[in-house]
């Protein structure tokens, strides 16, 4: 069933509930680990990355059940194992988001190296150089990173050369049981890093400033606090179903999300001819005109997120006119461009540049995810293309979207497994 078939040319019409947070959901599952008591979570999405985090956890002694299809719950204080083994870590990136909060809860942590997504180098020397200004000593060898602290962790002031979203995870999340105060400057702003401090704020830590440009923790001898926490809506899955609405010429209602932070995507979508409207807790995309070519530059939030781009090249690919895409991010993003132009697309690529010349329709084909996002673009394509697609590798696509056939289905898309 590792395979999507699409049958295309439909516009989506309907309304769609969005689950919750994947990036929000896998920091929040490694920062549960910090707490002594048990933690309950709410929306989480019951995807392939999130059950793989899970069985990390357990594999090292915390317990963590489903409760039922969106509510987890956590019992880490029988975590004794200090190791996350490479069988399961080679599969998920974000495990790397284990190192901080085993460190300062044990003093000493072994993570082999992550696995994830083939879109970049990601080095984790950030993450590396805030937890060393912590105090921890580490080193990588045999592909694992092994790191101990002599004693407790210590408050410090680190500055991040660039605001990566993990790093700032990282370093929060060990601060939160470090003696005395630290300061993050020039920190990540992404709605999951305000996602996670709420919740290391739910179990008694001291986090101020997520958000900002500076954050700042107050360490504590311990987190004995339990809590019931629900995860935010996935911006990336919303976004998803909004391009895809627009690119079909449909008219879609979208439930269950927080208008603000999809923002940097309405603004690109209004200014492509797209209606965007917005509501207390939904969006309503409607596309009833010809669409007018954009430029797209990816930057860190509030800019307009690199997990998006993905899916709009494929919108853009038949829209008249000549659109640019520029990714500052990540090197490899744009792989999903030949897969696009096995579709028909005319795409050139030129280092962290793609140009796309519009074609009138894009055509079915054999066509593989080569990651995530590269997958969800491709689902795009598919249900705008005449004539039958079939997505090969969709285990990158249930990475991150829970349900996505079933969704697609209710708003009059024709799919399924094969």
């Amino acid at each position: 069933m590792d395979r999507i078939v699409i049958t295309g040319g439909k516009p989506l019409r309907g309304r769609v509930k969005i689950g919750g947070a994947k990036n929000a959901s896998l920091a929040v599952l490694c920062a549960s680990i910090l707490s002594r008591e048990t933690i309950v979570l709410d929306n989480i999405p019951n995807i392939s990355d999130v059950r793989v985090l899970i069985e990390i956890i357990n594999s090292m002694g915390a317990r963590a059940t489903w409760e039922n299809i969106d509510t987890l719950k956590i019992i880490p204080s029988e975590l004794v194992n200090v190791e996350a083994p490479y069988h399961l870590v080679k599969k998920l990136r974000a495990s790397n988001l284990l190192l901080g909060p085993v460190l300062a809860r044990f003093g000493r942590a072994q993570i082999a190296m992550p696995g994830g997504c083939n879109i970049g180098v990601r080095p984790m020397d950030l993450h590396f150089k805030g937890l060393a200004g912590l105090g921890a000593e580490l080193s990588t060898e045999r592909g694992y990173v092994s790191g101990r602290v002599p004693g407790r962790l210590k408050g410090a002031r680190i500055y991040l050369d660039f605001p990566s979203v993990g790093a700032t995870e990282n370093i929060m999340m060990a601060a939160c049981l470090a003696v005395g105060q630290t300061l993050i400057e020039n920190s990540a702003k992404e709605p999951e890093v305000v996602d996670l401090a709420n919740f290391l704020n739910s179990i008694g830590a001291r986090v101020r400033g997520a958000g900002t440009d500076v954050i700042k923790i107050d360490g504590m001898p311990n987190l004995e606090v339990g809590c019931r926490y629900s995860i935010i809506p996935d911006r990336i899955e919303a976004g998803t179903f909004m391009v895809a609405a627009a690119a079909t010429g449909g008219d879609v209602t979208l439930e269950n999300l927080i208008p603000v932070h999809l923002e940097p995507l309405s603004a690109k979508l209004r200014e492509a001819n797209v209606d965007v409207f917005e509501g207390e807790d939904t969006l309503r995309v409607k596309a009833e005109r010809m669409l007018r070519p954009i430029d797209i530059k990816t930057m860190p939030y509030p800019g307009f997120p690199t997990d998006m781009q993905s899916q709009l090249m494929a919108m853009l690919s038949t829209t008249p006119g000549t659109s640019m895409i520029i990714e500052n991010i990540f090197e490899n993003r744009f792989m999903v461009a030949n897969e696009l132009k096995r579709m028909g697309a005319r795409i050139k690529v030129e280092g962290r540049m793609a140009v796309i010349e519009g074609v009138p329709a894009l055509h079915g084909a054999q066509v593989k995810a080569t990651d995530l996002r590269s997958g969800a673009a491709l689902i795009v394509a598919g249900l705008m293309a005449t004539g039958e697609t079939e997505i090969f590798n969709a285990v990158y696509i249930d990475r991150g979207y829970h349900n996505l056939e079933e969704k697609l289905g209710s708003l009059g898309a024709t799919l399924w497994r094969k």
